[in-house]
């Protein structure tokens, strides 16, 4: 029977999620030559071999597949244990690894940090910002901030608020081309799209008949489509907590609000199962949904 250590199995784990030695080497601050030796002296035990090693990097034999459905669930139910030690020892410490938008990140998750680290001066932050979402596993990510719902039963949703969603242009925009006073008045003008998400351009309206936004620019950021829209590039179906301030400052101004439907979508952090009672993942999830509750309401 191998003995192997719990720190042996988490290397073997996060081999096999990142793909690299390298990759796993950066994420532990040590040389790649000692996680070569870790990796090795796993197989060693089992007198198997458990990694392929290739040109386009690593991937699993069947038996380091058997190896990493065990080892994750043997983790999964070590850190539960360390959670619950940790609940009643009330100390809430380390790294946590956050990926959420732009959006969220800029106009709503950075401004809760002061509070939260003064709560839990012992955490440690590490946002990771990009609109496309990400394998969890493999990037080593606590917790997700998105919009919508998991797309596999292997993630925690824990609802956090809601977003709404909403019309906006620039006074020059408006000035030079005239505000739309109908949906049907939106298709003589140019819009703002986004090119990687299709369902957001799919405009809901109050009548119920959706309305397909089609225009000369896009992006697949939310933060570049703001900032078209400021710059008088057309019209854009924005986060109203982007939108608003932007408003009050006179950049931009709402269109069509009374007959463009802003129904909310859902805000939500996600984990992976077997890591959400971690008391630092729960210490996060808590400050931030009654954060956002108190500060923004409705997003």
């Amino acid at each position: 029977m191998a003995n192997l250590s719990f720190d042996e199995l988490r290397l073997f784990a996060r081999v096999a999620a990142l793909g690299t030695l390298s990759a796993v080497a950066r994420e532990r601050n040590v040389p790649v030559s000692q996680i070569s030796r870790g990796l090795q002296r796993i197989e060693a035990s089992y007198n198997a071999q458990l990694i392929l090693r290739t040109t386009h990097g690593l991937s699993l034999t069947p038996e380091g597949e058997v190896l990493q459905t065990y080892a994750q669930r043997i983790l999964n139910e070590v850190d539960a244990l360390d959670a619950e030690f940790d609940h009643t020892r009330a100390r809430v410490t380390g790294l946590v690894r956050v990926s959420m938008s732009t959006v969220i990140a800029q106009h709503l998750m950075v401004d809760s940090l002061p509070t939260l680290h003064a709560t839990y001066p012992e955490l440690r932050f590490d946002f990771r910002v990009d609109d496309a979402l990400v394998d969890m596993a493999r990037e080593g990510i606590d917790i997700a901030i998105r919009t919508g719902e998991p797309q596999t039963d292997t993630l925690v949703m824990r609802r956090l608020g809601v977003l709404h969603r909403r019309l906006y242009a620039s006074p020059a925009y408006l000035k030079k081309n005239g505000t739309p006073r109908s949906v049907e008045a939106l298709r003589h003008h140019d819009l703002i799209t986004h090119s990687k998400h299709d369902y957001l351009n799919v405009w809901p309206t109050q009548s119920g008949t959706p309305f397909r936004a089609n225009g000369p620019f896009g992006s697949d950021n939310a933060a570049t489509m703001t900032s078209m829209a400021i710059a008088g590039l057309g019209i854009a179906r924005m986060p109203s907590l982007v939108a608003d301030p932007l408003v009050a400052q006179g950049k931009l101004q709402s269109v069509l609000i009374d007959q463009i439907n802003d129904t909310p979508s859902t805000v939500s952090a996600f984990m992976l199962a077997g890591r959400h009672r971690l008391p630092k993942l729960r210490a996060c999830i808590d400050h931030w949904a009654q954060w956002l509750q108190t500060t923004s309401p409705t997003c």
